[in-house]
């Protein structure tokens, strides 16, 4: 996802520094006009506004908690824009380190996935100052297409997991009712053609139903290992807050299936696969043998 910020914003006319830990992403980013840095704390010493994407909890760690961080580069005037799917304890930490150094950070987690990224339609939660939005909204605008101030530092991420936990159940009641349709019998592509256009339907049915009825899980929207990530964080979220989540709770069995099963690097839509094989099974062991 950074490597589709940094080409819009380079698109837009930006000039921009960048660090990945994967040579071929540099290799890219270097062929786009970007300027490769060797580490990520030379990103900040390079820049006025840094956008922070990362996709674990370890990786954010090292870059902006462990010694000798990219945070201690931090200077007076700089923003930070951290746009990662994690858990707020972490993000305010590094906030804290970030103005110690006298610069600002926002939380500002986008939804979408990389086909959004590449067409400019993510949307982003922002949050902190609001001051500190408005100075990040002229890059912000390279690449999203919707962003909305919602209060705080923190909320945005707050709504992100909101958001995901909707979008973890919705999947799964998709191939759950797809995989029922299966075994009734009925043509896959006429039950979404159907239900897609009616009040039953979501964004997760219409956008993941045809992944799934089509087994395209090989070029994944959301990796469901990266995913698992996300649904660890809303679980503990929710376990802080002594919040009851049993829709969820019973999806995320599936989604630990999936990955037991060999799914990781596939697409969230293969929890498809999952439940209609599982299904398939249990209702061969119910008939006579042949």
């Amino acid at each position: 996802m950074g490597g589709l910020y940094a080409r819009h914003l380079l698109d837009a006319g930006f000039r921009v520094a960048g660090y990945d830990v994967a040579p071929q992403r540099l290799h890219v980013f270097r062929k786009a006009g970007g300027s490769v840095c060797a580490s990520a704390a030379e990103v900040v010493a390079a820049s006025e506004v840094i956008i922070v994407a990362l996709a674990s909890a370890p990786a954010f760690r090292s870059v902006m908690l462990d010694e000798g961080n990219a945070a201690c580069q931090a200077r007076a005037g700089q923003l930070f824009i951290e746009t990662g799917t994690l858990p707020i304890e972490l993000k305010e930490q590094a906030r804290a380190r970030v103005e110690c150094q006298g610069a600002q950070m926002i939380d500002a987690p986008v939804t979408g996935t990389r086909i959004h990224a590449e067409r400019r339609e993510l949307i982003i939660y922002a949050s902190g100052t609001e001051a500190a939005v408005r100075h990040a909204m002229p890059v912000l605008e390279t690449f999203a297409s919707n962003i909305r101030y919602v209060g705080p530092f923190g909320y945005g991420m707050k709504l992100k997991m909101i958001t995901n936990h909707l979008v973890a159940v919705h999947n799964v009641a998709t191939a759950e009712a797809l995989s029922l349709a299966f075994l009734a019998g009925l043509d896959l592509r006429l039950v979404h053609e159907l239900i897609a256009d009616g009040p039953a339907s979501s964004g997760i049915f219409s956008f993941r139903g045809p992944l799934m009825i089509e087994g395209r899980y090989d070029t994944p929207t959301m990796r469901l290992d990266v995913f698992q990530k996300d649904l660890d964080i809303i679980n503990a979220y929710a376990r802080e807050l002594h919040a009851r989540t049993p829709l969820f709770d019973a999806g995320a069995a599936v989604y630990r299936s999936a990955l037991v099963q060999g799914n990781a690097s596939e697409d969230v839509s293969a929890v498809f696969r999952v439940l209609s094989q599982a299904e398939t099974t249990a209702l061969s062991d119910t008939q006579d043998p042949p």
